[in-house]
C-alpha cells in the first residue's frame, strides 16, 4: 500500500439522511450510516479506489483503521462491503 507518511487524521460526524461525514485536513467525504438499525458501511479497498475522492484514494487502510476505532468507541457495528458507497461531501 502506498500511503504517505503524513496520514490524514479523520473525524466522524453523523448527519441526517443516514450519512457519516468523514473530515480531514485534506477534504471531506461521506459514507452510509444507517440509523434505524445502527450501522456504518465502508466500501472494500477495491471499490474505495474506484469511487473515493482523488485526495483519499491512497488512504483506505488508514481511513478504515480510524473508522473502525471510532465505531468501536461509539458501539456502532462496522461493515466493510463491496455494496457500500463513498462520495464527496
Amino acid at each position: 500500500m502506498n500511503e504517505n507518511t503524513s496520514l490524514p487524521q479523520f473525524t466522524f460526524k453523523p448527519r441526517w439522511k443516514e450519512e457519516l461525514v468523514c473530515s480531514s485536513s485534506n477534504g471531506s467525504l461521506v459514507i452510509e450510516m444507517t440509523m434505524g438499525i445502527l450501522g456504518v458501511y465502508c466500501p472494500t479497498e477495491e471499490k474505495w479506489k474506484k469511487e473515493a475522492p482523488a485526495w483519499a484514494k491512497n488512504y483506505w487502510g488508514s481511513f478504515k483503521d480510524q473508522l473502525e476505532k471510532w465505531c468501536t468507541e461509539s458501539k456502532i457495528p462496522l461493515y466493510v462491503e463491496d455494496s457500500a458507497w463513498v462520495a464527496n461531501d
